[in-house]
């Protein structure tokens, strides 16, 4: 009996620390920046909101830190409201059908200059592996990334001269 309660108390104190790592995500101070170039000519800088999910990350415990974050698709701005309409339809986001893009993470570390994250990134409905450096300092994530839209099936119609293949993403997730 008393390795029952011992087993009890262990596996009850396990579940209190993991919710105690968890961290929630203030939405209205996180974001997803990207610049990609257009045209060939300049570039197009825009954001993505409504950041929510897991943040769970310890700098004393990185083996137990992990991420499960989507953003709204739909909230996409580039400033630009005609713009934005063409980039939710079909011919790029299809926002419709894809309303989320998604990371879950598969392992975290300590890198020289501050961690990394790598794990899904789901976008478009198509699911690759990415590695995300980032700093963590004040309660803020801060992370950049490269994607090559070709890879999500993104604007395949549109080539390179139109628009670039590779976007430059910057996270900024801020939790309390």
């Amino acid at each position: 009996m008393k390795y029952i309660n011992n087993l009890i108390y262990i596996i009850c104190v396990g579940l209190a620390s993991i919710q105690m790592n968890a961290q929630r995500i203030v939405t209205d101070k996180s974001e997803v920046n990207f610049n990609i170039s257009a045209g060939a000519i300049f570039s197009v800088d825009g954001t993505f909101t409504g950041m929510q999910g897991d943040f769970n990350f310890d700098e004393t415990d990185i083996q137990n830190s992990n991420f499960d974050i989507c953003i709204n698709s739909k909230s996409i701005d580039t400033d630009n409201a005609k713009r934005d309409k063409h980039l939710k339809s079909d011919d790029f986001f299809a926002v419709e059908t894809y309303p989320s893009i998604c990371f879950k993470s598969v392992s975290v570390s300590k890198t020289k200059t501050g961690f990394e994250t790598s794990g899904n990134l789901t976008l478009h409905g198509i699911t690759k592996l990415v590695t995300i450096p980032f700093t963590f300092k004040n309660n803020t994530f801060q992370g950049k990334l490269e994607i090559n839209r070709f890879d999500y099936n993104i604007g395949e119609d549109y080539g390179t001269f139109r628009v670039g293949e590779t976007a430059t993403v910057s996270i900024i997730c801020q939790v309390i």
